[in-house]
């Protein structure tokens, strides 16, 4: 389940996650202030962000591709 995981995806299930955690917190009385919304504003964007940065996009080149140039035609 977790290698079909997409990026995008992963950040949905993020963004869902903190907001039912938002909604469950008021729902059950939490005073809310500028402190927490600043906390939780930091919550829900800075995760993701590392995501994006560090999710691999392409996988690297191989031995062989970096001795033998791989695009080469010849």
């Amino acid at each position: 389940m977790l290698k079909d995981m997409t990026r995008s995806r992963l950040i949905q299930v993020w963004f869902a996650a903190v907001a039912l955690t938002v909604v469950a917190s008021i729902e059950f009385g939490a005073r809310a202030s500028v402190g927490t919304g600043t906390l939780l504003l930091a919550l829900c964007l800075v995760p993701p962000a590392i995501l994006l940065m560090l999710w691999p996009n392409a996988p690297p080149p191989t031995i062989a591709e970096v001795l033998h140039d791989a695009d080469r035609r010849g």
